[in-house]
């Protein structure tokens, strides 16, 4: 359960009142907590349908990306960059959360209804480099235009 605590203990490092957010996090029967971004990270958000290759093309080069969290009904999936990345990002089709936004995360471990990670985050501050994740989009789209040809 450390890794829990530690995931718990990064995550709210970003908010106004780490220890307010903590206890209503824990408590709040959604499970679920409004985080500010651009702090200790961005999130780029892809349309499920390609966020879910996108990730697929990830795990098989990284032993550990950075957290991804995926909205309810698999619709949106938000992978957790530098922050910076959003100001910087040009990507047609993706929603970003930088500075001055913020996002719903789930407690680490628990099921919510709404959001869901896809990989927790470890407390350790790993993040997905977008250079990385940019490439991996790329590879993900042409996998999925390649099977749409086929069954065209």
């Amino acid at each position: 359960m450390t890794g829990a605590k530690t995931a718990v203990e990064w995550l709210t490092s970003v908010a106004p009142d780490p220890g307010a957010c903590r206890w209503e996090w824990e408590r709040n029967p959604l499970g679920v907590a409004l985080l500010p971004a651009g702090r200790a990270w961005d999130v780029l958000i892809l349309p499920g349908d390609l966020g879910y290759p996108t990730l697929d093309v990830l795990v098989r080069v990284l032993d550990q990306p950075g957290p991804v969290l995926v909205d309810f009904g698999d619709n949106r999936v938000g992978f957790f960059v530098p922050p910076g990345t959003a100001a910087r990002w040009l990507g047609t089709g993706i929603r970003t959360a930088g500075t001055g936004t913020w996002i719903v995360v789930p407690y680490p471990g628990r099921v919510t209804q709404g959001v869901r990670w896809l990989v927790t985050p470890d407390g350790s501050g790993t993040l997905t480099d977008p250079a990385l994740l940019e490439l991996a989009m790329h590879e993900a789209a042409a996998g999925l235009a390649g099977r749409r040809d086929e069954h065209g």
